[in-house]
């Protein structure tokens, strides 16, 4: 089984999806839709696409994101190539993430090239999916910066038909969605809240086009003006159609001429109607069945939804990693009398002082725990200890009469 957040998880890929066997076909609009049926097209991953079944219950989201993008970078990687050498992809995939770094912006440090490739991509991409959710001190906002994930796809063929990433084409691409998305928002009749969140997940989910003057208030510009002509591929074309088609959807109904736009679209970027259909049909399938679980569809204070998405996150962490956990803390006397103490009485400034530092110790010691050590990461503690009393033995409250 993949454990996305240790290390060798995309050697344990490899190994787990048989690459030499996968088929390399060229037929892009299937390859697309088993993309889009997983979620990746929204930014809302709910299964991997991949030769074998792999199970994702009980992952974290940015967990499912890693090994969803790499898994769809190794398709368009042997689609492109018609190679599928695991080997020569990590490289490939390094050197354009390498590459890919915008001026005054970087994702991550550059891998070195003596560096463990397999493990100098996890790294990559363990930063490249980082989410709201993952960083702690970023504003409590509950938009998550995944929405388009998909251009890393798109540019990543760019670069291995070209050995380059086409001039200002992140930027170009990032523009285009953003103003496709401000044209569909502008045909509606009846604006509502998410439309506003919307907003906000494209915001935030953009990296090149922070540099630019981008904006949503371009209400005067026609499709004609959006710069199509410089995409020239179907990946693209369905791409910007889906774009548009998540914006119309919020209200959950498409008019008539929230419609026409899309067909119009479609018209004028050579995308067949049969497609645009499928594609209204789809994202309402899709949105109707996970709305939710979907950040965006559920406008609420940011703060208590921030608060209940880490309870779940730090949960699974503390379940994931129960054995070590219990471990170190029973290791730890005094921690456990303080501990034991908590649940009979409030402990007093120093005493809770002086759990907060062991139990920090403690999860320097379980990587997966790191999260407790980023800035702001001690607000969570009062979940670990909430949980703790769950982790420990039957005597543990026992113990507490003898030290008493």
């Amino acid at each position: 089984m993949i454990n996305p957040s240790a290390n060798g998880w995309i050697d344990k890929f490899f190994l787990t999806e048989k690459p030499l066997l996968f088929p390399v076909e060229d037929n892009f609009i299937d390859f697309y839709e088993n993309i889009r049926e997983t979620g990746f097209i929204y930014g809302h991953i709910v299964s991997i696409s991949s030769n074998s079944t792999i199970q994702i219950d009980g992952w974290l989201e940015n967990e499912i994101s890693k090994v969803a993008l790499l898994n769809n970078l190794f398709s368009i990687y042997s689609k492109t190539l018609k190679d599928n050498n695991q080997i020569a992809f990590v490289k490939k995939t390094i050197d354009f993430y390498n590459k890919m770094n915008p001026q005054k912006f970087i994702f991550f440090e550059k891998v070195l090239p003596n560096s463990n490739s397999s493990i100098g991509l996890e790294k990559i991409i363990d930063n490249r999916v980082q989410t709201n959710i993952d960083v702690i001190n970023k504003s409590f906002s509950h938009i998550s910066t995944n929405a388009l994930l998909f251009i890393d796809v798109l540019a990543f063929r760019q670069y291995l038909i070209n050995g380059e990433i086409p001039g200002k084409y992140l930027l170009k691409i990032e523009e285009v969605i953003i103003n496709i998305v401000s044209l569909a928002l502008n045909t509606k009749s009846n604006k509502t809240n998410y439309d506003d969140l919307l907003i906000k997940l494209f915001e935030t989910s953009v990296r090149y086009s922070k540099f630019s003057k981008v904006n949503f208030n371009k209400g005067n510009l026609g499709i004609e003006q959006l710069g199509l002509d410089f995409f020239n591929n179907e990946l693209e074309k369905y791409y910007f159609i889906d774009m548009a088609g998540l914006s119309l959807w919020s209200d959950g109904v498409i008019e008539k001429n929230e419609a026409y736009f899309l067909y119009k679209l479609g018209n004028f970027i050579d995308v067949s109607d049969d497609f645009v259909s499928k594609s209204i049909i789809k994202t309402d399938e899709f949105i109707s069945k996970y709305k939710n679980k979907i950040s965006y569809f559920n406008y609420s204070n940011p703060v208590k939804h921030f608060y209940d998405h880490t309870t779940q996150t730090v949960t699974k962490l503390i379940s994931r990693n129960k054995k070590r956990l219990v471990k170190e803390i029973i290791q730890s006397k005094e921690l456990m009398q303080l501990l034991a103490h908590s649940t009979r009485r409030d402990l007093n400034e120093k005493e809770k002082k002086k759990v907060k530092k062991q139990l920090l110790d403690i999860c320097k010691s379980v990587p997966s725990l790191t999260i407790f050590l980023l800035p702001g990461g001690s607000l969570l503690l009062p979940i670990l200890v909430k949980f703790i009393p769950t982790l420990l033995p039957s005597t543990f409250n026992e113990n507490l009469e003898l030290d008493e």
